[in-house]
């Protein structure tokens, strides 16, 4: 019964995404939440960690005992988001390493920095994460999303590999999002050059990709202890979310999740034991299917030409 119900509430896609769905399936988690100091001796780095979901899975990470570092773009705003978790969490270990994942020098200096004062690295969550109305690209010359949410998370986590093989049973967990369901991938055009662009389309294009990669990742790192994890954490009522797609944002607010509330399995992930099945795709702490739709679906040829692409552009040795 517990089973069917999920399965519909997935199916369903709006109560499953919002507050309902969480606290519905929440009934069953009681003996699985993370225990008491599940974190402690270990080092955790989470992306774009200044506000929104980012900053709640921080927070939940060094009440859980974890050194925890907060991988910003804005130190200012990641001050201000450290003092607040040390507010929430006194003496805790929180740490900011500046790190502008679209930027791949930004992206190289933050890996240094780390290496230099860590030993392993135990967690990496790639949540960073933007909405642009208008196309616009890196220096490199790549369109925002694609460098922010694949190219850069690809190359940080290369940077990285060697802190995380050391760690013995270090997870990767991708924030993706439930956007991804309606698009496919863009593999004739990944850097979004052709048409009109919009952002939402751009955003849920590059969330697909961090799905698609994230078993072919597993694949690359498993044999070095490493397991990588993709999630969605539901409709959430974030300051991003607000702010790119205010009409969305205010129709949905009384029923959109909280952004502990969407932090839940991407904790879950990191945390319970043993490691939980890896190459996968999860929302609210179960498997989900990465497919609803018959055109988001392609070819493996198509799938690692699109990967060997990425991982050329974002300099990446994971071939």
């Amino acid at each position: 019964m517990i089973r069917a119900v999920d399965t519909l509430l997935d199916r369903t896609i709006v109560p499953g995404y919002t507050r309902l769905g969480f606290h519905l399936r929440r009934t069953c988690w009681t003996r699985d939440d993370p225990a008491a100091g599940a974190l402690r001796g270990r080092t955790a780095m989470v992306t774009g960690a200044n506000s929104g979901i980012g900053k709640s899975i921080a927070t939940r990470f060094a009440a859980l005992g974890a050194a925890t570092v907060l991988a910003v773009r804005d130190l200012d705003r990641g001050g201000r988001a450290r003092r607040e978790i040390l507010d929430a969490v006194p003496g805790a270990d929180v740490e900011l390493a500046q790190c502008d994942v679209a930027e791949p020098a930004s992206v190289d200096a933050c890996a240094d920095a780390l290496a230099r004062d860590h030993g392993t690295l135990d967690v990496l969550v790639h949540n960073a994460g933007v909405l642009p109305i208008d196309r616009t690209e890196n220096s490199a010359g790549h369109e925002l999303t694609l460098a922010t949410h694949v190219l850069g998370p690809l190359r940080l986590t290369d940077r990285l590999t060697p802190l995380l093989a050391s760690a013995g049973d270090a997870r990767i967990i991708f924030v993706a999002s439930g956007g991804m369901y309606a698009q496919p991938l863009p593999v004739r055009d990944p850097e979004y050059r052709r048409g009109e662009y919009r952002g939402a389309t751009a955003y849920a294009r590059t969330k697909r990709m961090q799905v698609a990669f994230a078993p072919l990742l597993d694949g690359r790192l498993a044999d070095q202890g490493v397991s990588v994890h993709s999630m969605h954490p539901g409709w959430v009522d974030t300051p991003g979310i607000s702010a790119a797609l205010p009409r969305f944002s205010s129709a949905l607010r009384p029923a959109m999740r909280t952004a502990d509330e969407g932090a839940d399995t991407a904790v879950w992930l990191a945390t319970t034991t043993p490691s939980p099945m890896s190459g996968h795709f999860w929302h609210d702490r179960r498997i989900r299917h990465e497919h609803y739709l018959r055109h988001t679906r392609y070819p493996e040829d198509h799938l690692l030409s699109l990967w060997s692409y990425c991982l050329d552009e974002a300099g990446a040795g994971l071939h």
